[in-house]
């Protein structure tokens, strides 16, 4: 099959094909590829990267750091100046300084975000490297770890249980080889996979492709051994790697949602000053060129720029403190998360289970109970968990070992079906002297209702109804102290196969009781993650019982509590109201963990999961901060926007703090500069229709709003006020369009003042009359440079200093301090610009040098506004009950 070839048509052709035909037409050896096959093969077929990891390069960050939308409308005045202002002009008027500086800008701006661009794609990479994912492949006769990125088409690899299947493959071996594509197709049923041809009939569905195991499939239980027949985008399923694949996230949605609440100013703003200039100035080109600028105007340039280095800060911060943040769009996650979904086993308790009683039907201990719990842990081919690894640890007890080496070796495996949360229970076929023995373990429930016998000492009765009633006599106690009981049953099975058809009719012959003691530091954890309003749930597979124990300790609300089977049962009406008022959820299933996660969001909350094993998988991709740790099976770690590196909560609430952190310094940015650019355009738009003259070039305007974008690039290291990161906050334009109107008219009402002070008084005294007595070559000239420069002046001071009064709800300097960098380059960005005037860069886009007279009523006036905008903060905060 060539490259050209659709991979649907190869999937097929290789489902029907024998695997001499795989080996012959990629060319595989015994010893599978050496590096030079597979060089050769990753340029036929591309490469193993996903999502566009590929594009993921310096040449991309370069194009993406230099063409944007704001980016082009720079590139379009600067080529409109470049024809007017040299190509059209006239020898003597011929002037490419408005060129030359909007290139710089352009250059100055695009240079700055590509650092921190490449910043932080070098923090990304570095934390890939920790976090990566190896899979067994066959190199040089070898079999050997490498990363999933390096995998290419003809590669042969080995699947465990608890891998992600890291390509498209075909597969050549498999030993009760078992997969769940729940988290690519939705489709929560465990498929099992082999390695035969396909024959007969043509298949419907790729879950049908019982010889194909498809990219982003979780490996269940068994081990197998497959060719890979696609790679990266080329996969089948489009490449699936993680949540960014199943829709946009929450961040994209509220960075979608700021951006259209600026296109709709921009729609507004933007033909008013078109018109006004226009029809008020005469020249329409140049009214059209002054309001492409106003666009940009308008628009935060930095916003991307910023919004990096606070995400990238904040998971900077993350890391070192024992969290490595995969996708850095999680800090904003963790900043609006307002509930945290939890398993209880690892999370609220210890990551170490104990076996603590082995039991016959009657609470008696009983050794034979013990080893057919072994053989079950010993030969079940799924994820392990910390059951099993209780029950084989009694294995390296003094004086044990050779005991359950003997009832292995006379007890081998025939046959298993894995454990799976339908069933809830694993199942083993082994040999015994003269028969072959079908041994299950799992939910005291689900086995006893499988169960048509009790044995007790040899002796075998019908369950029945006592029979029940003496199980739940010896458990309920011990599940009301918090233990997980599992049930232990057997029957004696002709044949070497299984099939769940022979799940029926077994023996009950006894119980485990394990103890997984309440973590010390989750309560104290529990109560810091309340006192930050972040609702705790408790979604588990585990017990009614034994979730209420555990979470009752914990001072985790108990007075409702919801099993999978009352859920199941629910209408949608019922499910949104039950999410609200339910915090511990017992007896899930992966896929009603996903549901109850899926309610929550769609009642407007931003929901974290913390979950470690395959059955959290759903859960963790489909919340808005999906979190594991580093223990945790390799599919989950894969799928996981954070990972800790302690499963401890108190890790987690750290990671809030910080995330809400990076969330209001983004907001501070995105607010007071939006609100600060509307008043300033507003403020054009009535200067605009009074003046003869722009009150600020179209170079001028850009190079302000280049300048204070600059200084806010301080902004991610600013220090927050308490009161602020106590709460989830909300990352979207629902409010900015109110702020906006709100503050920005305010600065107008200053910039009018100064309109009026500047054009009656300040600059005729200056130019020695009025601007219409003036003569129209030089003392006009003089004027607007005057009036320019002046309200250049008023708005970057009023600007910059209006920073420190909106970035907190309290008295700004005295009650809420910024940060020293905060301080220290606002304040020299004041003396710069200002000194900026009287120097020849200032004469070069039109400023000049003024009075000393002017600034003594530039500083009553920025004082006169600073005034009012405090009275006018503490009464949007007392009506809207928020600032940022």
């Amino acid at each position: 099959m060539t490259p050209g070839v659709s991979i649907h048509k190869r999937v097929l052709h290789y489902a029907y094909a024998d695997t001499d035909a795989l080996y012959r037409d990629f060319q595989i050896s015994e010893d599978g590829y050496n590096e030079e096959q597979a060089a050769k093969n990753r340029e036929q077929y591309g490469s193993n990267t996903r999502n566009g990891r590929a594009a993921d390069t310096a040449v991309y960050r370069l194009r993406r750091a230099f063409i944007n939308p704001f980016t082009i409308i720079l590139f379009v005045l600067a080529g409109v100046s470049f024809i007017t202002d040299v190509l059209l002009a006239s020898n003597f008027s011929r002037n490419a300084t408005t060129v030359l500086i909007i290139l710089s800008m352009l250059l100055i701006s695009g240079m700055i975000r590509l650092i921190q661009e490449m910043r932080t794609k070098h923090i990304a990479d570095r934390l890939s490297r920790i976090i990566h994912s190896d899979v067994m492949v066959r190199r040089g006769g070898k079999w050997r770890g490498i990363s999933s990125t390096e995998l290419v088409v003809g590669d042969t690899i080995r699947l465990f249980a608890g891998n992600r299947v890291p390509a498209d493959l075909r597969l050549t071996a498999a030993n009760d080889l078992f997969v769940s594509q729940a988290v690519i197709t939705g489709e929560s049923a465990v498929l099992e996979k082999n390695a035969g041809r396909l024959s007969g009939h043509m298949v419907s569905s790729y879950a049908e492709y019982s010889n194909i195991v498809f990219m982003g499939s979780a490996v269940i239980g068994g081990t197998g051994e497959g060719v890979v027949l696609a790679v990266g985008e080329d996969a089948v399923y489009g490449g699936f790697s993680g949540a960014e694949s199943m829709g946009k996230n929450r961040f994209d949605q509220g960075a979608n949602s700021i951006a259209w609440v600026m296109i709709r100013f921009m729609a507004v703003l933007i033909p008013v000053v078109f018109a006004a200039c226009g029809l008020t100035k005469g020249d329409w080109f140049t009214a059209f060129v002054f309001a492409l600028s106003v666009a940009v105007g308008l628009t935060p340039e930095m916003l991307p720029m910023v919004i990096n280095a606070c995400l990238a800060k904040g998971s900077n911060a993350m890391g070192q403190k024992q969290t490595v943040v995969k996708n850095i769009n999680a800090m904003q996650g963790f900043g609006s998360m307002d509930i945290l979904c939890v398993d209880k086993t690892g999370t609220l308790t210890g990551d170490t289970v104990l076996l603590e009683y082995y039991m016959d039907i009657l609470g008696n201990e009983s050794e034979s109970v013990l080893d057919f719990a072994y053989l079950n842990s010993l030969y079940h081919t799924g994820v392990r968990n910390h059951l099993d690894t209780a029950v084989l640890k009694y294995r390296d007890l003094p004086g044990c070992s050779a005991h359950f080496q003997e009832i292995a070796a006379k007890h081998p495996k025939l046959d298993e079906l894995p454990f799976d949360y339908d069933r809830k229970f694993a199942s083993v076929l082994v040999k015994d002297k003269t028969e072959n023995l079908l041994i299950i373990k799992g939910s005291m429930d689900e086995v006893c209702r499988r169960c048509a016998y009790i044995e007790y000492k040899g002796r075998r009765s019908a369950m029945g109804d006592e029979g029940y009633l003496s199980v739940h006599a010896v458990v309920d106690d011990m599940l009301e102290d918090g233990m997980k009981v599992l049930a232990v049953a057997y029957k004696p099975l002709e044949g070497e196969r299984l099939n769940t058809s022979d799940e029926t009719d077994f023996i009950l012959i006894g119980y485990l009781a394990f103890f997984d003691a309440p973590k010390k530091t989750a309560e104290d954890a529990i109560r810091k993650l309340k006192s930050l309003h972040v609702g705790i749930k408790v979604l588990t597979g585990d017990s009614k019982s034994a979730a209420v124990s555990v979470c009752r300790r914990l001072g985790i609300d108990t007075s409702e509590i919801m099993t999978g089977r009352e859920f199941s049962h629910l209408t949608e009406d019922e499910m949104l109201i039950r999410m609200e008022r339910t915090a511990v959820f017992a007896e899930l299933s992966p896929k009603q963990k996903l549901e109850v996660v899926q309610t929550l969001q769609s009642n407007g909350h931003t929901v974290g999961f913390l979950g470690d094993g395959m059955n959290d998988l759903p859960a963790v991709v489909q919340s808005d901060v999906g979190i594991s740790v580093d223990t945790a099976a390799e599919a989950v770690k894969e799928s996981a926007d954070v990972i800790l590196l302690k499963k401890d909560l108190n890790v987690l609430e750290e990671g809030i703090l910080e995330g809400r952190k990076a969330f209001s310094n983004m907001s501070k940015y995105i607010r007071i500069t939006a609100s600060s650019n509307f008043g300033n355009i507003f403020s054009i738009v009535i200067a605009s229709v009074f003046l003869p003259f722009f009150p600020m070039t179209s170079v001028q305007l850009l190079l302000l709003n280049l300048l204070y974008d600059a200084l806010c690039l301080v902004l991610p290291w600013d220090q927050v006020d308490e009161d602020t990161y106590l709460q989830p906050l909300e990352w979207s334009g629902r409010t900015l369009g109110r702020f906006m109107r709100f503050f920005g008219p305010i600065s107008s009402i200053f910039d009018i003042v100064t309109f009026v002070f500047l054009f009656f008084v300040f600059c005729p005294s200056v130019c020695g009359g009025s601007f219409a007595s003036l003569a129209a070559g030089g003392g006009q000239e003089r004027f607007i440079a005057l009036f320019q420069t002046g309200w250049f002046l008023e708005s970057m001071w009023t600007q910059i200093l209006i920073l420190h009064l909106l970035r907190t709800r309290k008295i700004p300097l005295f009650q809420s301090k910024p940060s020293r960098s905060v301080m220290l380059v606002t304040t020299l960005g004041i003396l710069i610009f200002t000194v900026m005037t009287f120097t020849p860069v200032g004469h070069l886009i039109g400023l000049t040098s003024l009075p000393p007279a002017y600034f003594g009523f530039l500083i009553a006036v920025v004082l006169l506004y600073l005034l009012l905008v405090t009275f006018a903060k503490y009464w949007y905060v007392k009506k809207y009950h928020e600032l940022l």
